[in-house]
Order: structure tokens, then sequence, then C-alpha cells
């Protein structure tokens, strides 16, 4: 059944789910709320630095949290959460974006090797996952239920946002598990790669 991203808002319910990690623990899949600021802050400004360092989006920090959850809007940006409850607090232990759009510098890179994205039926990624639970199959699990939904709702292809480091070979073996194929570099301080996945 066609998914139109407006009902996202209307019914954020219809993202929802319940995993289970490698470890038996069960956690919550769900969108991004207005009232997460705490919880995404606490999730950013707990990240090592080499995590960060492989982000390029947006900072991670307690301002960026604040300005996120103030613009929920799902026919702009996904933004998927995975939650889980430890010690009697709940935490956010992965953060994926999905925009439905083409950044400008992904979309130029594009054209010039002749795979043009189109912002109608192409989105961009952007996921992240906290330190220790990088082993835990939560990533894979966030892309397992998004895949779907992205189809659901018209898409095509997805992009990464910014392209993925050469050197995070991790990330690399993540993504084409998923059927992200390399279809470039590019330079920036270090050395990328342009990846796309069919939907």
């Amino acid at each position: 059944m066609e998914l139109r991203l407006e009902e996202l808002d209307e019914n954020p319910e219809i993202a929802s789910a319940r995993i289970t990690l490698h470890s038996g623990e069960e956690a919550l899949l769900r969108l991004l709320r207005q009232d997460d600021q705490s919880l995404l802050g606490a999730y950013f400004l707990e990240l090592s630095e080499q995590t960060r360092r492989m982000y390029g989006p947006h900072p991670f920090d307690q301002e960026t949290a604040d300005r996120v959850c103030a613009d929920v809007d799902s026919t702009r940006y996904l933004r998927m959460l995975a939650l889980v409850e430890r010690e009697g607090n709940e935490r956010i232990i992965a953060y994926f974006i999905v925009y439905f759009g083409i950044y400008e510098s992904d979309e130029k890179r594009s054209l010039e090797r002749g795979i043009p994205l189109d912002k109608s039926t192409d989105c961009e990624l952007a996921p992240s996952v906290a330190d220790a639970d990088q082993s835990s199959g939560v990533g894979s699990q966030v892309m397992e239920h998004l895949v779907p939904l992205l189809r659901r709702a018209g898409k095509k292809r997805i992009a990464l946002v910014g392209g993925v480091r050469q050197e995070n070979v991790r990330a690399i073996g993540f993504y084409e598990k998923f059927g992200f194929r390399k279809e470039g570099e590019f330079a920036t301080k270090v050395s990328n790669f342009d990846m796309i996945a069919e939907l």
C-alpha cells in the first residue's frame, strides 16, 4: 500500500516497530518527536570523537538536538530512532536520517558522473549508532525497517549524504550488505566513496 509522507506526521505509529538485538535486548524503533531534545542531546554528547568524525550532515551537540527536534517534518526528513531502556532510563542507541531531497554537493557529483539523482524518486541516508551498540545488530534492523517504508513512499534509490570515508571499511561493508554500490571517489580532507542503492 502506498505511503504518503504526510501520513507519518499525522500517524507516526506507522513507522514504529519493536526489534530484538543480538543480545536479546528489546528496542523500540520510532520517529523523532519534538519532546526528544534531552534524549537526542544525551545521545549526541556520548558519541566518541571517532564516531563523530565519520558523520557529516550536522554537529553532535545539544544545540543541534534542540534545533532538529523543533523542526520535525516527515515530508522533508525521516528521522528514525532506536531506543532501549537501561538502568531505568530510556536511551537512544541509533539515529538514522533520511532526507527526501538531494544535497547540492551530492547532486553535483552525481551529475558529473552521469548518474543524476532525482529529487522526486531518490533520497539520501545518514546513519549513526552509539559506540557501545555498533555490533548489536541495531543498524541492520533499522535498515530492514526503513527500506520497505521508503519503497511504500515511492522512493527508487537511496544515496549516502556526503558519501562514506574510504577508511571506514566497516561502514562500507554494512552499506554493501544493503545493496549499496560504489559509484565513484571524491576528496574532501579525506578520500571518500559515493554509494547508491536501488530500492
